[in-house]
């Protein structure tokens, strides 16, 4: 059977935490460059689709692909870490040096990732700054606009209203990282992932990573946004919320839900027992 029973889910969750945190600073950076990168990519498909068939829930539907290539390849995102890594920390088997570490090169490693890909992808939908047609266009900006402008003009309730959806968006990502772990199959750990990430893209919430991504294109193409904005009415207040919600509605509510004096003892004596493979090659 591939179904990995809740048990012994906590007993990854906790050990794919302490892995992050082990990782060099290289290895953090390029695959939290690599996420950025492929979440814009991902982000684009998602509104040419809407675009194309006219049904934004289209571009919700294949949003997913993304979220699934960055797990399987073993890469960082930083939103599925704040669900991993503070499970590693209450358990003893990290330190919050180490998980801040994580959080502190990989968010730049974000924006460096989905900012390269900004800047080549409207290259290209405005050749190079001479065509100004493509649909595209006009859908980046009307998305950039909307991810910031509304909450901007209610002022700090349009703040506590970003960190809400943001905190709403990343219970379902976290849970999406989550079923990463429940299945040893391919097809199945595609299969859990897809169904919770394309809840969040479909109902609009805020995803600090795709912001990192969009915001700053639409800026590029000639959203009224400025640098302040994007981090005043959006980025900062998203990764708050972000982060709230990767661990109060999901990661310390499942982690509660299933673990017990009798299981975390037997995690800690395998984990003292024997150094993985792929921790070992962490410290590499």
């Amino acid at each position: 059977m591939s179904y990995v029973k809740p048990d012994q889910l906590i007993d990854q969750l906790v050990h794919s935490g302490v892995v992050k945190t082990n990782l060099t600073a290289r290895q953090m950076f390029l695959r939290g460059t690599l996420s950025g990168a492929i979440l814009g990519a991902a982000t684009t498909l998602a509104l040419t689709a809407a675009a194309q068939t006219g049904l934004p829930i289209v571009g919700a539907l294949v949003f997913p692909v993304g979220f699934c290539v960055i797990l399987m390849l073993g890469l960082e995102l930083v939103t599925g870490s704040f669900a991993l890594i503070p499970l590693a920390i209450l358990e003893g088997r990290t330190t919050i040096a180490k998980g801040l570490k994580n959080f502190a090169i990989v968010i730049p490693a974000h924006i460096f990732g989905a900012g390269l890909y900004a800047v080549l992808y409207v290259g290209v939908i405005t050749y190079l700054g001479t065509d100004t047609t493509d649909p595209m266009i006009q859908a980046i900006i009307h998305m950039a606009e909307h991810k910031v402008l509304p909450y901007a003009a209610i002022g700090a309730g349009g703040v506590l209203v970003a960190i809400i959806k943001a905190m709403l968006c990343n219970w379902m990502v976290a849970l999406g990282t989550i079923m990463f772990y429940t299945s040893t199959s391919a097809s199945g750990k595609i299969l859990g992932m897809w169904l919770p990430v394309l809840t969040f893209f479909g109902l609009g919430l805020e995803h600090a990573v795709v912001n990192m991504f969009v915001i700053p294109a639409g800026m590029l193409l000639g959203a009224d946004i400025s640098f302040g904005d994007w981090w005043g009415w959006n980025t900062g207040p998203v990764l708050i919320g972000n982060f709230l919600g990767a661990v109060l509605f999901t990661a310390l509510p499942l982690y509660f839900s299933h673990r017990n004096k009798v299981n975390r003892a037997a995690a800690l004596h395998d984990a003292d027992a024997e150094t993985t493979p792929e921790l070992a090659a962490s410290h590499s």
